[in-house]
């Protein structure tokens, strides 16, 4: 069960750091001198390959390592970042979540593919020459001295693996961790719980040895998924520094600060590779341990000499190399640059926790009951005249409003995690149709319900695919248009009032609303002497196989497929808009309410039946006198509104309601896609908290219905499908 449990861990950050590894090739390949995006690629690839290795996936593991290696040659600076380079990146991200999904082999054609790429493009083929670093090019840095693990001396790490009181862990466990280290340099271990014999400094614990060219950083990612109950502290001493004590490297001296926190006289231990069990050769006396043996010093003196030691920055100002007040600035700034990272990592660790989706649909589910029962409870309230109860069922609507609010927060994501996505479908289809094109996004900190942006996928993808086909001109049209041969799509997201707005804009050919017009008169939508507005034109796109394209390639058809979009829109409670001008571009609008599972409504009544209309697409409500009615046209019901002229439906008409009209009805004016049409009704209640009960399949397809609500006395109230409405009283009113 353990085992299991941490397989699917290990899938779950995997599939994260894959989405982390698209997004950084994507923006490398925009920026290939940004070394950030470099070593956040290396980390990925680092960290997938030792944790698959921990955790059986050794296909997955083993193919990384490949991968991660060309990469690293690119962080040392021998190889340079190229467009080939990143494509066969993308193309090893999609490799090794197909392994992850367990749809393709460890011995699959792509996989030799993708590696015999990645060993010509690194230099062992015909490709390019990997581009080596020249001494002149790199002197010192602040960059130099905040990170010493990217420098190529060599650096002495020690590990002490703490067991927690009361856990038993067996050297088994870690096998995988020893033999993930060993990988990155030499790799010893110093000491084993069992060595001790209640003498011993460190006690019941491993001490570890790793002299490594890699960064701490590096060191970390190993011990990521450690099936064990182990603290883990890693200390950091430079070798190569202090070399000088062996007389091994003549001017190079250390501070007292980066000197291993043990007597550098004391006897040298013997060290266990892993693994193994006879020990190394036991290494080379220091430097001052020969000197006291012959008596030339005392420990004192070498105690005092070590004091000494000056710091590299300082031996460089001494030489003339760099200015004091630079190497000031380059450790104030390394200082500033470490603090920033451990607090960074401190409120990483605090501030997110990874909860099943599951669970946290339970959650919603569980506080949209509670929402019914608070409101239920308020209405039992009301009909009895006791302030003690009153005072205590307008707390619980407090705090039920808060939970709420707070439950459906949790469901917020950035709408920014699908548009990652969408950059690698532009990339990828723009070179396949031979187009130039860009894809441009903003409000991608834009949140949105989870369940809402799970859905929204496939539309979305549809749509960029029809403005990469048929919207973006090719390369050649452009120019000869005076258009930049460079295409751009806009993606962009934002709030308005309770609602989502998402919006594709290209500027590409447009559509010509005649040949919408022809087409739809061909397919008998419409007649020809219909006189429609641009706006309704360019909405027959929507209708089933509706499509002006010439041809249909296997990328997309303008139209085709569009009305499926509009369902998918539809059922998600939202309105999609389409706003173009011939050879200017295409603007999509897709409206989104900001969840599917609690709303704000309001409540009204026709005769004994409650409905629900979503406050979010309500203006206002007016009075209906039956005067009004009887001298308008019945067959018209037009609302004449400030000068306006709005067309309204009876809600007792519709559903067919037995009984009589009041003398005074109310009309709520609501507004759709640009449209406002008036909702009769007997009775306007008031705003209500709306929880969504989808209807079972005898009722699902009910026009002018789009779920249910439990109301405070147990009743059912519809919620009705104001969008379907207009549109049906639009098309009539015409």
């Amino acid at each position: 069960m353990s085992d299991d449990l941490n397989r699917q861990i290990f899938r779950e950050e995997a599939y994260d750091l894959l989405g982390e590894l698209e997004g950084a090739l994507l923006e490398l390949e925009e920026n290939p001198d940004d070394m950030d995006l470099i070593n956040q690629i290396f980390r990925a690839l680092h960290t997938i390959k030792g944790s698959g290795s921990m955790f059986g996936f050794e296909d997955i593991a083993e193919f990384t390592h490949e991968v991660e290696t060309v990469f690293d040659i690119v962080r040392n600076g021998e190889l340079k970042v190229s467009p080939a380079l990143c494509g066969l990146g993308l193309k090893s991200r999609d490799y090794i979540k197909s392994m992850l999904d367990g749809e393709a082999a460890a011995d699959s054609p792509v996989r030799d593919e993708i590696l015999d790429g990645l060993k010509d493009i690194s230099g062992m083929g015909d490709a390019e020459e990997p581009r080596l670093v020249e001494s002149s090019e790199v002197l010192v840095s602040p960059d130099d001295i905040e990170e010493g693990g990217e420098s190529s001396d060599s650096v002495r790490y020690k590990i002490r693996m703490i067991p927690r009181p009361g856990s038993d862990v067996d050297e088994s466990m870690l096998k995988s961790v020893f033999d993930e280290l060993e990988t990155l340099g030499e790799f010893s271990i110093v000491s084993r719980p069992q060595d001790s014999d209640g003498t011993h400094p460190l006690g019941g614990e491993w001490e570890l040895s790793l002299d490594t060219a890699v960064g701490v950083d590096d060191v970390n990612d190993v011990f990521l998924f450690v099936d064990a109950d182990l603290a883990i502290e890693i200390s950091e001493f430079n070798e190569s520094l202090s070399s000088s004590l062996n007389g091994e490297a003549e001017g190079v001296t250390t501070s007292p600060e980066q000197i291993v926190p043990t007597s550098p006289l004391a006897p040298p231990k013997t060290l266990q590779p892993t693994g193994a069990g006879t020990p190394l050769e036991t290494p080379p006396p220091k430097l001052g341990e020969l000197l006291i043996d012959s008596g030339e010093l005392t420990e004192r003196d070498v105690q005092e000499a070590l004091q000494k030691q000056k710091p590299l920055g300082q031996i460089l100002a001494e030489d003339g190399k760099i200015e004091p007040d630079k190497v000031e600035k380059a450790v104030q700034k390394q200082i500033e640059v470490k603090e920033r990272e451990a607090n960074k990592k401190r409120q990483e660790a605090m501030s997110s926790i990874r909860v099943a989706a599951d669970k946290l649909d339970f959650l919603v589910d569980l506080v949209g009951e509670l929402v019914i029962v608070q409101a239920q409870i308020s209405q039992v309230v009301s009909e009895r005249n006791d302030p003690q109860m009153t005072a205590l069922a307008e707390e619980l609507e407090r705090l039920s409003d808060e939970l709420r609010d707070s439950t459906l927060g949790i469901r917020m994501l950035p709408i920014g995690t699908s548009f990652s996505k969408f950059k690698r479908l532009v990339r990828d289809l723009s070179g396949e149709l031979g187009k130039e094109i860009g894809l441009s996004t903003s409000g991608e900190d834009t949140e949105l319900d989870k369940t809402v942006i799970e859905r929204l996928g496939d539309p979305m993808v549809h749509l960029l695919r029809n403005s990469l086909d048929h919207g973006i001109e090719t390369p050649e049209e452009r120019q000869a248009q005076g258009k930049p041969s460079q295409g751009m799509i806009l993606l962009s997201a934002e709030h308005s009032g309770g609602e989502v707005l998402i919006r594709i804009t290209d500027d590409g050919r447009g559509m010509s609303t005649e040949a919408i017009r022809e087409k739809a008169i061909e397919r008998g939508l419409i007649l020809r002497d219909t006189e429609l507005t641009e706006k309704e034109l360019l909405k027959l796109i929507f209708e089933p196989g509706f499509s002006t394209a010439k041809e249909v390639t296997n990328v997309s058809g303008r139209g085709v497929g569009m009305d499926v979009v509009k369902r998918a829109i539809d059922s998600l409670r939202g309105t999609i808009d389409i706003d173009s001008k011939p050879g200017q571009g295409t603007t999509i609008t897709i409206r989104l309410p900001l969840t599917l599972a609690i709303i704000d409504g309001l409540q009204v009544r026709v005769e004994n039946e409650y409905y629900v209309i979503p406050l979010s697409l309500v203006e206002e409500c007016v009075e209906l006198s039956r005067s009004e009615v009887e001298a308008s046209d019945s067959a018209q019901r037009i609302l004449h509104l400030r000068g306006e002229i709005v067309p309204y439906i009876h809600i007792r008409d519709w559903f067919d309601i037995e009984g009589d009209n009041p003398p005074i009805e109310q009309i709520v004016i609501t507004g759709v896609e640009g449209s406002r049409v008036g909702i009769v009704v007997d009775t306007v209640i008031g705003e209500h908290q709306t929880v969504i009960k989808s209807l079972s399949r005898v009722y699902k397809d009910v026009e002018g219905i789009s779920g249910a609500t439990i109301k405070g006395d147990g009743s059912i109230a519809l919620i009705l499908d104001i969008p379907s409405l207009v549109r049906r009283v639009v098309a009539e009113s015409k």
